[in-house]
């Protein structure tokens, strides 16, 4: 069982999540390494997709470094707890995963090669989990901004399934759904993986080495 006598990989109710708080958590201005603001407004011709795909030290910094990408920043989404904690994200009582959001531009990488980033940058057959990694908090997700990226999240997920399906895993369980308010994390989780905050950082990489038929991330420029 969790804290507060929650069993980690079972979603918290609504009427049972922790209340949380008015006012957002600080973060940053500004992207540690790719000096964009980490809060909007974003450039205009910007899009924003959002991936939970386990912890979000690893996964923020596999879409920093996708060229085309803006800004990145993690935080807390799919859940009831309005500007949660990190300690209480991890106690069960919110509801929330770990999320990334990633600010591009699609004349540079479109949604389909952010989504072949996600896919391989994770097991989505794990449920409740990636690895030792267990908890809701750690679900396999993605938060659709626009029809289009629903559609393209579908489309991606049944060509990934067949794939993964060829090499012996089981059923994706990743949750595709509307984007919902996406809360910050606290400053130092942000870009926690950079030279400068920790270069000698570690977060896992539990991918399943299946690649994913679709999007192909161009060379920068």
């Amino acid at each position: 069982m969790g804290l507060f006598g929650f069993h980690k990989t079972t979603m918290v109710a609504e009427n049972e999540a922790l209340p949380g708080r008015s006012a957002p958590l600080p973060v940053p201005d500004r992207h540690e390494v790719l000096g964009g603001l980490l809060w909007p407004p974003y450039p205009a011709g910007t899009e924003v997709a959002e991936f939970a795909l386990g912890c979000f030290w690893g996964a923020e910094r596999m879409f920093w470094q996708t060229p085309g990408v803006v800004t990145t920043a993690v935080g807390y989404e799919g859940g009831f707890t309005p500007n949660p904690t990190y300690e209480e994200v991890c106690g069960g009582r919110t509801g929330h995963s770990e999320a990334v959001r990633v600010v591009f531009d699609p004349a540079r990488v479109s949604y389909q090669d952010l989504l072949k980033v996600f896919w391989e940058s994770h097991n989505p057959t794990q449920g409740m989990r990636q690895g030792n990694d267990v908890g809701t908090q750690y679900r396999s997700a993605i938060f659709y901004t626009s029809p289009a990226q629903e559609a393209a999240a579908e489309e991606s997920r049944a060509a990934y399934q067949k794939k993964l399906a060829e090499a012996g895993y089981g059923e994706i369980t990743t949750q595709i759904v509307s984007a919902g308010e996406f809360y910050f994390a606290e400053d130092y989780h942000q870009q926690y993986l950079s030279s400068n905050k920790n270069p000698n950082g570690y977060c896992p990489d539990h991918g399943t080495g299946v690649s994913c038929p679709i999007g192909v991330v161009p060379a920068d420029g």
